[in-house]
Parts: C-alpha cells; structure tokens; sequence
C-alpha cells in the first residue's frame, strides 16, 4: 500500500493535531499527570470559609492567626472586627505591607464582602503566604459571633 501526496499530507495533519491533546496530559514539568498514588506535597493553602465559619475559626484560633480587614480606611473607620489590622487590598503599599509579613504565619482576611478579601488572599498565596483564608464579608461575619469595634 503507497501513501499519495495527499494521503501522505491528511496522516500529517491528523498527527499534528493530536500533539495539543498530548500536551494537555502533562504538567508544566513535562511530566506526565501524577496518579492518584502520587505522593502529594505540601502546596500553599488558601481557603475561603463562609461567615459562620470564618467567625468560629475566628474564635476559636484567636491570638494565633492575623486578622486582616483588606477595605479602605474610611470603611474601617466605620467599623472593623476586633484587632483587626487594615492593609487596602486598593492601597497603593498592599504588596510591600503584605511582604513585610511571615509567609509561614496565618492569616484571616475580609472585607465588606468576600470579594476583595478573596482577591487580596489569592495574591498573598501567589507571593508565597502557605495559611490564608477569605473569611468573607464584614456584616455576615458580625451577624455569625464576631466582635465589632464601631
């Protein structure tokens, strides 16, 4: 059996278009995916807790974590959770503050919401923080147990 021209053209373009599904199957290593076997090691670990859970973890954790309210100061100027630090998620210095901190303390961060907070919590991870929870809004977080200063 001869492979035309064509023929010869269609089996290259058919293998060429197999080689992005292959590279999907490996991790920036080269490696092919780990199995489920797989020793695991130990990643930076972000977590976004929900009010009740963020206010009980709060509690319970107390002087051994960092609250970090992550709004502007004219919002914690109106009121913030009991020792609470304020870095600005929006301040101009968020990195170079954040960066003055222990990369292997823990930390819980909120905000008005969850959203900044969240935000601000994946950048601390992506700068090499290994403890780091969103532990969402500052309403809810009240509402759940903790204790505001206003």
């Amino acid at each position: 059996m001869t492979l035309t021209t064509k023929g010869s053209l269609m089996l290259l373009l058919g293998v060429l278009a197999l080689v992005p599904l292959l590279a999907a199957c490996t991790d920036e290593s080269g490696d092919a995916e780990a199995s489920p076997d797989a020793e695991e090691t130990e990643e930076p670990s972000l977590r976004t807790l929900d009010e009740e859970e963020g206010a009980a973890e709060l509690a319970e954790r107390g002087e051994e974590v960092t609250l970090i309210d992550v709004r502007t100061p004219a919002e914690h100027a109106e009121g913030h959770l009991v020792g609470a630090d304020l870095i600005d998620w929006q301040g101009a210095d968020f990195r170079d503050r954040v960066d003055e901190l222990d990369r292997d303390g823990s930390y819980l961060l909120y905000c008005r919401t969850g959203n900044r907070s969240g935000q601000a919590a994946r950048a601390m991870v992506e700068m090499g923080f290994t403890d780091v929870a969103n532990i969402g809004g500052f309403d809810g977080l009240v509402r759940a147990g903790a204790e505001a200063q206003r």
